[in-house]
């Protein structure tokens, strides 16, 4: 009976946690429209910049959703198509993609231009984010 009881409050406090994190390990899509919401609501933001006839932008995407896994409730992981979304490109000075921007309480910190290998990736997260 108490084994029960631990489980299903140790169960309520991890729903609880992500309820209140906000941030479930998904990708969110990111707009010209949805952009300075984004970076005002999540205060650890990676946006992943591509497009779809971009080969290394397939190549990163498993990776920014593996990292959007990994880092739950403490960074969130969103995807820019350049292609639909001209404005983003234009005031970050976009001219190669894939690339991936970095942004702390609003503020870019960061940016990679070039598909990283998986733990390089998540290296410069934690540098950004100031984690590890």
């Amino acid at each position: 009976m108490n084994d029960d009881l631990q489980r299903i409050r140790e169960e309520r406090l991890r729903e609880l946690e992500a309820s209140i994190l906000g941030s479930t390990g998904r990708v969110v899509e990111i707009s010209d429209d949805t952009f300075q919401d984004a970076t005002k609501k999540h205060p650890c933001l990676v946006i992943d910049v591509w497009a779809e006839w971009c080969g290394p932008c397939r190549m990163v995407a498993p990776v920014i959703a593996d990292l959007a896994q990994d880092f739950a409730g403490r960074v969130t992981f969103g995807k820019c198509n350049v292609d639909l979304n001209p404005r983003i490109a234009t005031s970050f000075s976009i001219t190669a993609i894939p690339t991936l921007l970095f942004f702390a309480n609003g503020m870019l910190v960061d940016r990679v231009v070039g598909a990283l290998p998986r733990e390089a990736m998540r290296s410069r997260v934690m540098r950004a984010f100031g984690m590890g």
